[in-house]
């Protein structure tokens, strides 16, 4: 299946934001709700099951000077195998911030379900003024199973430089993905990145955990082997927290600084 998806918000010159362009096609349908203190808000909304083998999706986000956008999604997305022979299924997201423009990416969870073979990019460019909230969750695999082959890349650049080059990748084709190296043996994993100028200096308290991170920024968490790490990027005004978990619920808590 092939369907593209875009979306663009501009400032209405009243202190709001206006969606000027919506549309897209099933699997990747687009819904708008109420806005909120001048944010429009975009659910997508999968129109059928999958990402399954071979589906070929685009997102297209663009945010203009001066506009505030969520996007986020109605429930999780699940990589499924494919039949025999098909090619992997990719979900691509391109987006842009222009001046003075804010994006909040907060999808719900990926989740590798056994015998997948998914590959999940993001592009994101920002201009210099622009501010982002960049939310990647991977659940290895549905419960009880073991994940197939998923990679989820991230690429960032800010004022015309490059800010962040990410990559995971899980599964039986990514040698070593569940040891000390990796993941640690943790079925759920996931980044939270955070620019703009009131990026916070020093690593913030994640809900849910007792007193901020000690330096070094990065430390095991107590009782289920995960671990939380923060990282502030030279790229620009930018910081990344990244997660390990036992489980979706943990790794969102994580996730979400206090």
């Amino acid at each position: 299946m092939r369907a593209r998806a875009r979306v663009v918000a501009r400032a209405d010159g009243r202190g709001g934001t206006r969606l000027t362009e919506l549309r897209g096609e099933s699997p990747l349908l687009l819904r708008s709700t109420a806005a909120e203190g001048g944010v429009a808000t975009v659910y997508v909304v999968g129109g059928a099951a999958g990402p399954l083998g071979g589906d070929d999706l685009l997102l297209e986000v663009e945010v203009g000077p001066g506009a505030a956008l969520r996007v986020g999604s109605v429930a999780a997305s699940v990589a499924l195998p494919g039949r025999p022979g098909a090619a992997a299924s990719r979900m691509r997201v391109h987006a842009v911030v222009h001046d003075g423009g804010t994006l909040h990416w907060v999808p719900e969870q990926l989740v590798a379900a056994a015998g997948c073979d998914h590959v999940a990019e993001s592009r994101v460019e920002l201009a210099a003024g622009a501010r982002l909230t960049w939310r990647d969750e991977l659940i290895c695999g549905r419960y009880g199973e073991s994940p197939g082959d998923a990679v989820v890349r991230t690429s960032v650049d800010h004022g015309g430089r490059p800010l962040l080059r990410q990559s995971t990748a899980v599964g039986p084709s990514a040698p070593g993905w569940a040891g000390p190296a990796v993941l640690g043996g943790a079925p759920a994993t996931g980044s939270l990145l955070v620019v703009g100028p009131d990026v916070p200096p020093g690593p913030p308290r994640p809900r849910g955990e007792p007193g901020s991170l000690p330096v070094p920024r990065a430390r095991p968490v107590t009782g289920d082997g995960g671990a939380v790490a923060w990282l502030a990027l030279a790229g620009g005004p930018a910081a990344l927290l990244t997660a390990t978990a036992a489980d979706a619920h943990t790794l969102r808590e994580r996730l979400t600084p206090a």
